[in-house]
Formats: C-alpha cells, structure tokens, sequence
C-alpha cells in the first residue's frame, strides 16, 4: 500500500538530510533516499560559573555556552528520523513477537525508549564548556547545562515503558504525565489526566513520548495541549516505537516544524486503529493486562 506523505526524513546517524515529498511505498528503506547536506550552525559564547570539590579542594570553571541560537534544520517541514541502529532493529523486532511475555515486552520498549531518545538528543541538547583539573592535567570539558528546562511526557499507559530510562539518558529532566484513552469505536481520544504546568519556561525543550503513532488522534490531542502551555513545534520532539502514514500526515499537516523520532514506519492501520503489522496493544503487553 502506498501513500504520500509530506514531510521530511532523516538519518541521524550521518550528516546529511532531504526535504521533500516522499511516497512510502516500502518504509524500512527511508535510509537509502538521497539525501542533501545541511549547514553547521556557530556557537554564541556566554560566561557562565561552575565551583567543583574533589580530594577536599575546590576550584572554579569558566565556562561558555556551546550551543548558542542555532538555525531551525525546518520551519515548514515536519521531520522524520528512523536511525538505522541494529539495536533498535532488534528491539522492534522483540517487540512485534507474539509469543515475548509481558516483562520481557516491557523491558524492550525501555530499551528501544533509551535508544530513540539518546538519538533526539543529538544535537539538541545545550551544554556548557570549559576547564577542569583531572589527577594528570588540566582538560577541557562539556557537560548538560542544568540551566536549560528539558521535559519528557509520556502518554499513559504505554508511554512509561518508553520513557522508563529517560532519566539515566538525560540530566535535570522533569517529567509530565498526560492520561488519554481512545475510544475502541469512535476511535477519538479522551483526556482522563492532564499533569502539565500552566506555563513551561521560555527556550524548553519537550520530549512527548508515546509508543504507537496509528491514527494520529492522541498525540494531536496531547500536542495541542502541550502547545497551549506555551511551546512551539520547533522545541517538540516525538518519540514513537512505531508510527503508521495516517498519523504521520495528520502531524505534517498540524505541526510544521515537529521532529519525530520511531523505531519503524509500518504500511497501513486497519479499520480498528491498529497498525499492521505492529506489535498489538502496547499497554496491555507493557503491563500485562
């Protein structure tokens, strides 16, 4: 089954991207399009301190902002990376055995969750340099900057397995629970817990985290919810299991410039919402239910 789908795709683990309108005819081949090299953007230095103790001294750091204003890779674009890393491949495929129990199904989505946000990191996270004394010498060093806000969401249920090792892939997170079912009929989300702030702080960076892109209907939900709490496109990346082409174009169509990270693109959703082949029920398998 084809269709065509307006959004652009990127292999993270090179350096190199494409925008253009693409038909996914056969989706486990997105990394074999050509692809067009982008631009590096320049660092905007800022002094910032840091004071460290170690062997009962102290001492300060002169440090800089690494990552100054950067250029958006899109504005009108929404992109789509699936990183062809072979433990991602291994992953899914885990995940899509019928016969893998519910505890062992769990602990793959969090596998696949550390991978798949270890690769949105990339590039996106801001970090401080400087100096600091090692036992032989003094080094240059680059840490997280723990100044800048970085927020995970994970849609329950099924987004806690993904996003359960968020926490030991990215420093000074906070985390944000959004509640949506969908109606087995109607196939309409429903928002049963909405955890988030009333405002998230200025330059935030949000990782929403949500297992199974079908139809597209509950992560627009959650999106819009999230966007009414002061954030934009550009500072939202999506981190998916697997995503399906209706869900995929309604985002492209809803919000231009929103980056997507999934470990797979599946053809088609039957009649029921689900995608084919999938994997099933995430959340019935993550928690055995």
């Amino acid at each position: 089954m084809a269709c065509c789908i307006k959004f652009s795709l990127r292999c993270p683990s090179d350096t190199r991207r494409f925008a253009s309108s693409c038909h996914l005819q056969n989706p486990s081949n997105l990394r074999l399009y050509n692809l067009l090299p982008t631009n590096p953007s320049s660092p905007n230095p800022k002094k910032i301190s840091y004071s460290f103790a170690r062997r009962r001294s102290s001492f300060t750091v002169k440090s800089h902002m690494a990552t100054g204003e950067k250029k958006p890779i899109s504005e009108e674009r929404m992109l789509v990376y699936v990183p062809p890393h072979p433990l991602i491949k291994h992953w899914v495929s885990v995940l899509r055995n019928e016969q893998t129990p519910s505890p062992i199904f769990r602990n793959a989505m969090a596998e696949l969750g550390r991978l798949l946000m270890y690769e949105a990191a990339r590039d996106w996270l801001p970090t401080v340099v400087g100096e600091i004394q090692t036992p032989m010498d003094v080094a240059t060093v680059e840490f997280i900057d723990p100044r800048e806000p970085v927020a995970v969401i994970p849609i329950l249920r099924a987004g806690l397995a993904l996003a359960e090792h968020a926490s030991s892939i990215l420093p000074a997170t906070k985390t944000y629970h959004l509640g949506i079912i969908r109606d087995e009929e109607t196939l309409q989300p429903s928002i049963y817990l909405n955890k988030l702030p009333e405002k998230f702080p200025e330059d935030s960076r949000v990782f929403v985290v949500d297992p199974m892109l079908a139809t597209g209907g509950t992560i627009v939900a959650a999106l819009n919810l999230i966007k009414e709490c002061g954030v934009e496109n550009n500072q939202i990346k999506v981190i998916s299991a697997i995503a399906a082409p209706p869900a995929l174009q309604k985002l492209s169509e809803t919000f231009p410039g929103l980056q997507v990270y999934t470990g797979i693109i599946d053809p088609t959703v039957d009649d029921k919402g689900y995608i084919i082949p999938g994997l099933g029920d995430a959340g019935d398998r993550s928690f055995g239910t």
